[in-house]
C-alpha cells in the first residue's frame, strides 16, 4: 500500500511538473506575441479538462483604457456556427425535423433551391451564393438587416446556386444564417432564446449570449470591443467609427454565422460537455464530428460546425476559426488526446497571428517552428490580381511583411512561408497551400492552389 502511494504521489509530480514546464514556455511564447503587438485576447489550454495555461493579454476597451480579464466576453464571430448546428441536433434529436429534410419545408420562400437540404446547410455542401456579397449591392445601408431580409432579398432575385448539392464544399455563410431561420421557425422562439434555453442553461454557461450591439444595443459588463488599425488615422478603431455604410453595421441583425458571445471559461464547460451525455449521445457525436462524403467520393473534412483533421503526430482534431467586426476566434480539440485549445482576440490588425501551430507543439513537448524569412521584395511581388481558368478574378494582399487572401469583405487569411515560393493558409485545416511561380526576371506569373482532401487543385495567372 505505501509503495503504492509513493508511486501516485511521483506520478503526481511528474505531472505538475511537466504541466509548469509547458505553462513557462507557453508563457514566454504568448508575451513575445504580445510584445510584438502580435496577440491581444485571451488564450486557454488544458489537457482533459485540466487547465494547463490560461492568460489575458491587453485591452477590452482602448478609450476607457480597461484592461482584458479571464472572465471577459468577447464575439465569437464563426465559431458560433458549432452553437447553431446544435440547436439544430437537439430539434432533430426531439423530432421536429430531419437531417434529410429540403430546406423549402421550414422556408418555402426559398422552394426554388429545391434539392437543398438540412445536412447540406450544416457540412457547407448546399452551393448557395453568399449573402454578403448580395446584400451590399441590394441592401438599403441605412436600416439593419435580418435573416428575413436576406430571405427576401434572395427570393426576389433568386441568384443561382453556384453547384448542385453534395457535388463540391464551400464554405457557407448564408447556409448557417438559413439554418437559424430554420430554428426559430420550428421551435417558435428567437435564435438566442432557443440556445440559451437548450445549450448554455444547461451547461451553466452563465457568460454565454446572442448579442446584437447596434440591432438591440444593451449594456454589457466586462466586454471586449473588436478592433481594426486605420492607417490613415494611424490608430485603432471600432466599426462605430464607420457608420450604418459598414457592413458589420448593416448586417448586424443576422444570427446563425455569427453572434454567440462568450469567454473562455464557458468554452471549456462547452468542450468538456460534448465529451458527455448532457447534450447528445454517442450516435449525435459521430454524426457532428464526422466528415461526409460528396459526389466523387471525395471528403467534406467537415462535420457539423466543425472543421476536422487528422494528423500524424496529434490524432483527430476538431476545431473553427471565427473573424467579424474586429474579433479574431479560435477553438480546437483534440479528440484522441483530449486537449483543448481557445484564442480569443478583439485585435484585427495586420500585426496579429494566430499563433496555433506553436501552441501544438508545445502542448507535445515539441520544439517551436522556426519562421522562414523572406524579402519583402519578393512578397511585394506576389500582391496583385489573378485570373483563374473558369474566369474568376482572386486576390493576393501584401500589407506590412506579409501576404493575404482576402475572402470576404470582412475576412482574409494570412500566407505562411514553408518555402521561399511556397505558402500554407494561416491555422487552415486541411492544409490549403499557394506556390507562386516566377519567370526569369524574377517576377510572379502565377499561382497554384492545392487541398488534396477537397479535390482543389487549380492555377491563376496574375494580371
Amino acid at each position: 500500500m505505501k509503495k503504492n502511494i509513493i508511486q501516485g504521489l511521483l506520478l503526481l509530480f511528474v505531472c505538475f511538473q511537466a504541466y509548469s514546464q509547458r505553462a513557462e514556455t507557453l508563457d514566454n511564447y504568448m508575451n513575445e506575441l504580445f510584445n510584438k503587438n502580435a496577440f491581444n485576447g485571451n488564450i486557454l489550454v488544458a489537457e482533459k479538462g485540466t487547465i494547463v495555461y490560461q492568460k489575458s493579454f491587453g485591452l477590452a476597451n482602448e478609450k476607457t483604457q480597461e484592461k482584458l480579464n479571464l472572465q471577459t466576453c468577447f464575439e465569437l464571430a464563426s465559431v458560433s456556427k458549432q452553437f447553431t448546428a446544435m440547436g439544430i441536433v437537439q430539434l432533430q434529436k426531439k423530432g421536429k425535423l430531419s437531417y434529410d429534410d429540403k430546406i423549402s419545408k421550414y422556408i418555402p420562400e426559398l422552394s426554388f433551391y429545391n434539392n437543398v437540404t438540412i445536412l447540406n446547410l450544416l457540412t457547407h455542401t448546399g452551393g448557395l451564393p453568399d449573402y454578403m456579397d448580395l446584400m451590399e449591392k441590394e441592401w438599403d445601408k441605412t436600416k439593419i438587416a435580418t435573416n428575413d431580409d436576406v430571405i427576401k432579398v434572395f427570393e426576389k432575385l433568386k441568384p443561382s446556386p453556384l453547384f448542385t448539392p453534395n457535388d463540391k464544399w464551400e464554405y457557407s455563410n448564408t447556409g448557417y444564417m438559413l439554418l437559424a431561420t430554420i430554428i426559430e421557425r420550428v421551435s417558435k422562439k428567437s435564435y438566442g432564446e432557443y440556445l440559451n434555453e437548450v445549450i448554455f442553461k444547461p451547461l451553466k454557461m452563465q457568460n454565454t449570449f446572442v448579442y446584437r450591439r447596434w440591432f438591440k444595443p444593451e449594456i454589457k459588463n466586462n466586454y471586449a470591443s473588436g478592433y481594426f488599425f486605420s492607417k490613415e488615422l494611424n490608430r485603432k478603431f471600432t466599426p462605430d467609427e464607420l457608420g450604418n455604410e459598414f457592413y458589420v453595421v448593416y448586417l448586424d441583425g443576422i444570427v446563425g454565422d455569427g453572434m454567440v458571445n462568450s469567454n473562455l471559461e464557458d468554452l471549456l464547460k462547452w468542450d468538456r460537455a460534448l465529451y458527455g451525455n448532457t447534450l447528445i449521445t454517442d450516435t449525435d457525436r459521430k454524426m457532428i464530428f464526422s466528415s461526409y462524403e460528396m459526389s466523387g467520393q471525395r471528403s467534406t473534412d467537415y462535420g457539423f460546425g466543425w472543421m476536422l483533421t487528422n494528423s500524424p503526430d496529434y490524432g483527430k482534431i476538431a476545431l473553427h476559426s471565427g473573424s467579424w467586426g474586429g474579433y479574431v476566434t479560435y477553438i480546437e480539440r483534440h479528440l484522441d488526446n483530449d486537449k483543448t485549445i481557445i484564442l480569443l482576440q478583439n485585435n484585427a490588425l495586420s500585426t496579429t497571428e494566430m499563433p496555433i501551430k506553436n501552441i501544438r507543439l508545445i502542448l507535445y513537448g515539441k520544439p517551436l517552428e522556426q519562421k522562414i524569412k523572406i524579402d519583402n521584395s519578393i512578397l511585394q511581388q506576389c500582391e496583385g490580381k489573378y485570373l483563374t481558368d473558369t474566369g474568376k478574378t482572386k486576390e493576393i494582399v501584401y500589407e506590412s511583411g506579409k501576404i493575404y487572401v482576402p475572402v470576404s469583405p470582412e475576412e482574409r487569411y494570412e500566407l505562411i512561408p514553408v518555402s521561399q515560393t511556397k505558402f500554407i493558409i494561416d491555422g487552415f485545416q486541411p492544409e490549403v497551400s499557394y506556390e507562386f511561380t516566377f519567370d526569369n526576371t524574377g517576377k510572379v506569373i502565377k499561382y497554384r492552389v492545392q487541398q488534396p482532401e477537397q479535390g482543389l487543385d487549380y492555377e491563376a495567372k496574375k494580371i
